[in-house]
């Protein structure tokens, strides 16, 4: 049984998705500003555990909408697999800077389609992570795993078109964090807006056909 009507799901979906990105992303920019000078391991654990606070949070914000558009929605599940995806994606992201002594000798036959992969999988490891909560209850699962990526390709693009300009070396410390805070803010709508139009399909779908309702006495979890 569906909660929502199609109209109501894109506006709730990017609203609740772009403040629950939004407040998660403030802590790996804060992190990452905090911790720039810090040992390269410190640096690193520091960020990955930020992540995993930007991933349940936004998890937990996708999830908010999800439970009114999906009956039994399993919400603990769906935040906790987010959160597993934005450490691997904070780690995947981190493995330039990790190995800036080794990749730049690489022959580029060899660079490009390693930065090819590993864009890949950064790009899907949301997606992928949260279709194997939603292949058992929607249609077509696989289209939230390419709607995800678009989302997040767009998003980042935003992001690094706005920050990029205005970071400077020697910037205060306040000033580096408030511009990478309103690029989250850009790149959290941007994201929410793309793969809210996914959400809003699955509002539109027969309740018969979004997949078997939990079994008697099995609340999904």
């Amino acid at each position: 049984m569906r909660n929502s009507v199609p109209g109501e799901v894109w506006p709730a979906w990017v609203a609740t998705v772009t403040v629950a990105e939004f407040a998660g992303f403030a802590v790996p920019a804060t992190a990452g500003a905090l911790t720039a000078w810090s040992a390269a391991p410190v640096a690193a654990g520091t960020l990955l555990m930020a992540g995993a606070v930007e991933g349940m949070l936004l998890g937990w914000g996708q999830a908010v909408v999800l439970r009114r558009v999906l009956s039994g929605f399993p919400v603990r599940r769906w935040a906790t697999v987010t959160a597993a995806a934005a450490v691997l994606a904070y780690g995947i992201g981190l493995l330039p800077s990790s190995f800036a002594g080794v990749w730049p000798h690489w022959p580029l036959a060899l660079l490009i389609p390693v930065a090819v992969l590993l864009g890949l999988a950064l790009l899907n490891s949301v997606g992928v992570a949260q279709w194997t909560v939603l292949r058992h209850l929607v249609p077509r699962p696989g289209r939230w795993v390419l709607a995800s990526a678009c989302g997040w390709l767009a998003g980042l693009t935003v992001f690094l078109a706005f920050t990029m300009p205005l970071w400077h070396p020697g910037q205060a410390l306040g000033v580096v964090i408030l511009i990478g805070v309103a690029g989250g803010l850009l790149m959290a709508g941007t994201m929410a807006a793309v793969t809210g139009v996914v959400v809003r399909s699955w509002s539109r779908t027969s309740p018969t056909e979004l997949g078997p309702a939990p079994r008697p006495g099995g609340v999904r979890r």
